[in-house]
């Protein structure tokens, strides 16, 4: 009779059960990255797009000369895409999930299937999307809220494809699996190949998810993530306070969630 050790007769009982059981992130190294992710205040002031609650984002205030709007994750409201709109700006939409846009217009494409790593019946890569539907050289937003998949489509992209984003906003998922060491290597990878090209300006905690405590770290489960290409930038200065004045509840009869002093005080 073969005799398994302890703890892997704990791990094969915890999956029979329905839980995961995975090795802690050194809360060092996650630390580490949260520093990186603190967000800068630039030349370029922040204006909310969209609407007052879930479905408005913090941008830059440096929308002048954009061509187009991508934005993966369809919801059955677009106020975002609509203020992008109403600045002449076209907007594409993806996803497998509906059959079509909630809003229609000329400057509306919509586009039948989600993001993914592969091209498919039913996905698409980030890049073929944007190669097959981009108008012109101009400079480029993509707003993304695709429940999780933002990781293996990003880490996917290429640099080229992502570099076409004067902006980028992202509804991040799952960051309580930033103390679970398999995937905070998935993530922290992620962010790299962001941060290579591209500042943080605004993090905001989505409260429909709540938050989980580890030790003294609070991470927020949801977050959205304003990003704005370097270039954009030619002064900046680590932003003071949050929440900012723009910033509202996604969930405005949950509780409030504000954004932990750890992602945004630097020492």
């Amino acid at each position: 009779m073969i005799r398994f050790p302890l703890k892997y007769a704990f791990v094969s009982a915890c999956l029979n059960l329905g839980f995961a059981v995975a090795i802690r992130t050194n809360i060092a190294a996650v630390r580490d990255l949260l520093a990186r992710l603190h967000p800068l205040r630039t030349e370029h002031p922040l204006i909310r797009l969209g609407s007052v609650g879930d479905g408005g984002y913090l941008v830059p205030d440096d929308i002048e000369g954009i061509v187009a709007c991508f934005s993966p994750g369809v919801d059955d409201r677009a106020s975002f895409e609509t203020s992008l709109i109403d600045r002449g700006i076209s907007c594409f939409l993806a996803d497998a999930s509906v059959v079509a846009a909630p809003i229609q217009g000329d400057r509306i494409h919509f586009t039948r299937k989600f993001l993914g790593v592969v091209n498919d019946d039913t996905t698409i890569t980030l890049d073929d999307w944007v190669k097959a539907n981009t108008p012109g050289n101009g400079d480029l937003i993509l707003q993304m809220d695709i429940e999780g998949a933002e990781w293996p489509v990003l880490l996917n992209t290429s640099r080229d494809t992502l570099l076409r984003f004067r902006i980028i906003v992202i509804e991040l998922h799952d960051l309580e699996r930033l103390m679970d060491k398999h995937a905070f290597t998935i993530i922290a990878a992620t962010f790299n190949r962001l941060l290579q090209d591209f500042h943080v300006v605004h993090n905001h905690p989505n409260n429909y998810g709540r938050a989980v405590q580890c030790g003294s770290l609070t991470i927020p489960r949801v977050l959205e993530m304003t990003l704005i290409r370097k270039d954009r930038v030619k002064s900046s200065s680590y932003a003071p306070a949050f929440p900012h004045p723009l910033d509202q509840d996604n969930d405005p009869n949950g509780p409030k969630l504000a954004l932990p002093p750890e992602w945004y005080l630097h020492v």
